[in-house]
């Protein structure tokens, strides 16, 4: 395995003890972290967008993405749990010729940059609805304390950063779904909305936006690599007793990984939904609402300032911790296919030009969110597809490879994906 530095450059790895196994509680984490990401700003502008101009249409776009992000979170944790690497790693590894681990570097970097515009345009946003304050400030502060947040991980571990992420998810699910208490949907809207559908280019460009949003490439990275910080590498190389013991340990880390996951897609999937369900029910056909700064002033005269306070207070957290997550993805990214380290302060600046210039040019800032989700899951395959590929086989995860139906699963998962965005590129293209 790679050695890897637990300085403020890099992702720090901690390995966890072998003889004793903590509670299974102490175990949930990683997937939790991971899916901040399915919560960044990006899937709020694609959520709102969605519920604002098409109702209840995109409900089962929302609904299928979880549904495969479940199956795809637990592959990338079952890959760090039993090699000890992150899927970067692995790749650095397999890929023997420069060119193609710099070629597959460069888009995987263009997706962390995508990730890193949506989630800063965001924080921005959040600040200027709440503090009036200039949206390139806004755009240096969210940066600023995305620094100090992977200063925590660096300095202090895996753990403190997950109370820290978890803490700011509880913020982000009352934000968002506070509106939705306040105003509930139409029951059979939402029945209806279950039907797999489009209506015109618009829906399909919205749709592939909500799932680069729910899917995320650089959430994929992340997790592979957050469950190694964690758990560490296989220790087991001889004698029955010490395969034994670390098959044992697996299997219990596996067992908590799937449970990590499944509460943490709920909590993704019920947050996603009730965005949408919110626009559907109170925003369709309202003016404006096209933008976050229009949806919130149409949330503050449609339901009260309580419910777009939570809102902005929402999307504020929102950006504050997918940034933090998003800056960790990025230094794996690199560290992983490139084995560079460079200081995280440079390398955080550089990300941040982008997302800063569009700030300061003037660009809407929805729709440059909405753009970046639709970057995002044109990255979706380069990821998923090394995943399910990696974890089917026997050579990379031994006794733990994905049985035949989890990996006809992902490729299922991933034929449709790639589906849609085939479908999206010629639509754009022809201008249908």
């Amino acid at each position: 395995m790679p050695k890897n530095s637990s300085s403020v450059l890099t992702p720090s790895v901690r390995t966890a003890p072998r003889s004793t196994a903590p509670r299974s509680l102490w175990l949930l984490g990683p997937a939790l972290v991971a899916g901040v990401a399915y919560l960044d700003p990006g899937n709020v502008a694609s959520n709102m967008t969605a519920g604002a101009q098409y109702g209840y249409l995109l409900v089962w776009v929302v609904v299928a993405g979880n549904v495969m992000a479940w199956l795809i979170q637990y592959l990338s944790a079952k890959l760090g749990v039993v090699t000890g690497q992150s899927l970067p790693e692995v790749l650095g590894t397999r890929l023997r010729r420069p060119w193609a681990r710099r070629a597959y570097w460069l888009q995987a970097e263009l997706v962390a940059m995508a990730t890193d515009l949506a989630e800063v345009i965001g924080g921005a946003v959040a600040l200027y609805l709440l503090f009036d304050i200039p949206l390139l400030l806004g755009g240096v502060i969210t940066g600023a304390v995305s620094m100090i947040l992977l200063a925590v991980q660096s300095r202090r571990g895996a753990r403190p950063f997950e109370f820290v992420i978890i803490g700011l998810m509880v913020i982000i699910t009352v934000g968002f779904v506070a509106g939705v208490f306040v105003a509930p949907p139409d029951p059979a809207g939402v029945v209806g909305g279950l039907v797999p559908r489009f209506e015109g280019t618009g829906s399909v460009l919205l749709a592939a936006s909500i799932l680069g949003a729910t899917i995320m490439p650089h959430a994929i990275y992340a997790h592979s690599s957050l469950a190694r910080d964690r758990f560490g590498a296989t220790t087991a190389h001889a004698g029955d007793e010490a395969v034994r013991t670390e098959t044992s340990r697996i299997r219990r880390l596996l067992t908590a990984t799937r449970w990590d996951v499944s509460i943490a897609m709920v909590i993704a999937g019920s947050v996603n939904l009730g965005i949408l369900l919110l626009a559907a029910a109170n925003l369709a056909g309202v003016e404006g609402t096209d933008s976050l700064e229009g949806a919130h002033a149409a949330l503050a005269a449609g339901l009260g300032p309580v419910v777009a306070t939570f809102f902005a207070v929402g999307l504020l957290a929102s950006g504050l911790a997918s940034t933090s997550v998003g800056a960790y993805a990025g230094a794996e990214i690199m560290h992983g296919l490139l084995h560079v380290r460079i200081p995280l302060l440079a390398r955080r600046l550089v990300a941040l030009i982008p997302a800063l210039v569009i700030l300061g040019i003037g660009v809407d800032p929805t729709l440059a969110l909405v753009l970046s989700q639709v970057v995002l899951s044109f990255g979706i395959p380069f990821a998923l597809i090394p995943l399910v590929a990696l974890t089917a086989q026997r050579r990379t995860l031994g006794a733990w490879a994905n049985r035949v139906w989890t990996t006809a699963a992902g490729i299922v998962a991933s034929v449709l994906l790639i589906a849609l965005n085939g479908a999206l590129l010629w639509l754009v293209l022809t201008g249908a």
